[in-house]
């Protein structure tokens, strides 16, 4: 049989899934393939409507080594597995010669656990929610969902959590789902002949192509347990998100009610004085957590370091204690502890690491209405672990819609512990970066209005010309705004403002859950949507309801984030420009992204129009501007009024 070409492969796999052929999807697709016989490393800058799955995808799965593609939302997972990959290789296996079996991965906490569904919550005396279960009918949500929960249980094929529609709450979720700390082991555990998670990574372990997440794929790469099968190829999609997963998956937090918990899961296994010294240790850091004040600590205070430092003994001294003891009366005493062992774990390890004080983390406070204080610690940068771990023993494939900022890749490949490109030495990963381009006509599908006669905004206070022009806009476009800003409380000033001006409908972010208010402002075009972080990032509604993107401001990081302050200081301190390495790359990545809900599909057209002068008259305006789609660029409002005004007409007239 003669091996077919990768162009032959690409057009089967295209017509499968009844897309074009594009010539950036082409263009990618060799590309792909080059860097996985090279043994080297790609980023490739595939923009909307590329195609970029299958160029990835094709090229991969021809190579016939296990490959890993990891995602940052469920939405794409959903996609590769559901729609992409079945179609995929149902095309290519005649022409392959092999069918490539594909799998979902993801960490042990997303699947259901049968032992603690059959056996139920251990020592959850706290707030004895399994015993809704028993009553005849539940009223509280939570109950109906405990419920549902066991029907489901009795049905389901993967114990997936994200197969469960409707979805439920964090909290109902934790009672039927274990940590992988808190897992018994398939060897120790009565069901652990059917497992889900013990399935699916089984189903992981023999499959050509394996679908996972960030999350799990920084895990794997941090805690030096291997969680994710051996693999040749790593496509990381969605890689603009990839820091952030990493670095939120290296964040260690310690609060409270978390130590509280630890203490009451610990008590009923060891003796008295184990037990007592952990309370105390407890009572102590509570007193200081209620005195704590939100931001960074640069150094321990000498009273927060004894406090750490006692907890951190007394839970060893517990620790200890627990492996040492087993106590027979207490029913199914394996998992109660399990349950106990990675609650005192987590706090010995964190408050380990912050005791330690070392110069690579970042430590403060937090303070959340709800909540109350936290003690938080994270990594100052993931760069050096990303290299070592990412890079080291297999081909990296990064892709992402936004990876080239102010008009190089250099900026996000410091970022994930590169160095510039075309850089040589013996250690160092040899990459490329292309931008395959977009299959859109930017320039004239859209235009990029800056209002540059606008007061610049401030840290607090409202900005009546800003709401002036906001609503002057919505009019123009009849609707058809999704508005994006820097913050919630600016969100729901806007919303508040317009409702009170205007009879377009306003939709907020927070009063319903997001799919439905995404699917509410699709279906009607007359509608807004407002809201923040969520939305530059999340939303995909082409067509003539999203004709007008607003931003707010540039969405520089607070200035009193304590990660983004300190990782902007350490560049300086080392020579850089830790403004322009910070926390411009964060704005623009933002800014590229938010720009991107524009355009969606080719026959889109529309406004993007940023109501931050600072676009236009800043230095660093030209590097921001550069990372966004190459729209036709104004600062003329009456210009981007009369576009409007004739974009909205036009979607009248064709009954849109």
């Amino acid at each position: 049989m003669t091996k077919p070409s990768l162009s032959e492969l690409l057009h089967a796999a295209v017509t499968a899934v009844g897309g074009v052929e594009r010539p950036g999807q082409v263009t990618m697709a060799e590309a792909v393939a080059e860097v996985i016989d090279d043994n080297s490393h790609l980023l490739v800058q595939a923009g909307t409507g590329t195609g970029k799955s299958l160029g990835y995808l094709v090229p991969a799965l021809a190579h016939g080594e296990r490959v890993v593609v990891a995602t940052a939302t469920l939405a794409l997972q959903r996609q590769l597995v559901e729609r992409d990959l079945p179609r995929t290789v149902d095309a290519l296996s005649p022409l392959l010669g092999r069918r490539p079996e594909y799998a979902m991965l993801k960490g042990r906490s997303n699947y259901l656990c049968l032992h603690r569904l059959n056996e139920g919550v251990p020592q959850e005396e706290e707030d004895g929610l399994f015993d809704q279960f028993e009553a005849a009918a539940p009223t509280s949500k939570l109950g109906k969902d405990l419920l549902r929960m066991r029907d489901w249980a009795d049905e389901t094929e993967t114990g997936d959590r994200d197969n469960l529609t409707p979805g439920v709450s964090d909290r109902a979720w934790a009672q039927i789902s274990v940590s992988s700390r808190e897992c018994l082991g398939a060897t120790k555990c009565a069901y652990g002949a059917e497992c889900f998670a013990e399935m699916a990574r089984e189903r992981a372990k023999l499959a050509d192509v394996v679908i996972t997440n960030h999350a799990l794929l920084a895990i794997d790469a941090i805690e030096g347990a291997p969680v994710v099968p051996q693999h040749e190829v790593l496509i990381v999609d969605e890689a603009h998100e990839l820091v952030s997963r990493v670095t939120g998956v290296a964040t260690g937090e310690l609060t409270p009610g978390q130590v509280n918990r630890a203490v009451r899961r610990a008590a009923k296994l060891v003796d008295e004085k184990a037990a007592d010294s952990l309370q105390t240790a407890s009572e102590t850091f509570e007193r200081l957590m209620e005195q704590a004040l939100p931001g960074r600590l640069e150094e321990i205070p000498e009273d927060l370091g004894y406090a750490l430092m006692a907890l951190r003994d007394a839970a060893r001294t517990v620790i200890s204690a627990i492996g040492a003891t087993r106590d027979k009366s207490v029913q199914d005493e394996d998992a109660v502890r399990k349950q106990a062992l990675a609650a005192v774990e987590s706090i010995h390890s964190v408050a380990e690491r912050i005791a330690n004080g070392s110069e690579w983390d970042v430590v403060w406070y937090e303070r959340h209405d709800r909540f109350g204080a936290s003690l938080r610690v994270a990594p100052l940068s993931v760069s050096g672990l990303l290299r070592e771990k990412l890079f080291n023993e297999r081909s990296v494939v990064l892709t992402s819609a936004t990876l080239k900022l102010g008009g190089d890749f250099n900026g996000v490949g410091a970022s994930l512990g590169l160095a510039p490109e075309g850089t040589e030495g013996e250690d160092v990963p040899q990459w490329k970066g292309i931008d395959v381009g977009s299959p859109f006509d930017y320039p004239k599908q859209g235009i990029l209005y800056v209002a540059r006669h606008l007061s610049p905004p401030g840290r607090e206070g409202s900005r009546g010309d800003m709401m002036d022009e906001l609503a002057e806009l919505v009019e123009a476009a009849g609707g058809r705004t999704l508005g994006l800003f820097s913050s919630m409380r600016g969100a729901q000033a806007a919303a508040e403002e317009l409702r009170g001006r205007l009879d377009t409908p306003i939709l907020l972010q927070g009063e319903e859950t997001l799919g439905e208010l995404i699917k509410a402002f699709a279906d009607d075009p007359a509608t807004c949507l407002f809201g923040t972080l969520s939305l530059w990032q999340g939303v995909d509604v082409p067509g003539p309801s999203s004709q007008l993107v607003v931003m707010d401001r540039i969405p520089f990081p607070r200035p009193d984030d304590p990660l983004m302050s300190a990782r902007q200081k350490a560049v300086e301190e080392a020579g850089g420009n830790g403004f322009m390495a910070v926390a411009a790359t964060h704005a623009a990545l933002l800014m590229a992204q938010g720009a991107g809900r524009l355009v969606r599909a080719s026959g889109d057209r529309g406004v993007v129009a940023v109501l931050d002068p600072r676009l236009a008259n800043a230095r660093y305006g030209s590097f921001l501007r550069a990372s966004m789609p190459d729209f036709w660029y104004t600062t003329d409002r009456n210009q981007a009024r009369r576009s409007l005004a004739a974009i909205d007409a036009r979607a009248k007239a064709e009954g849109r």
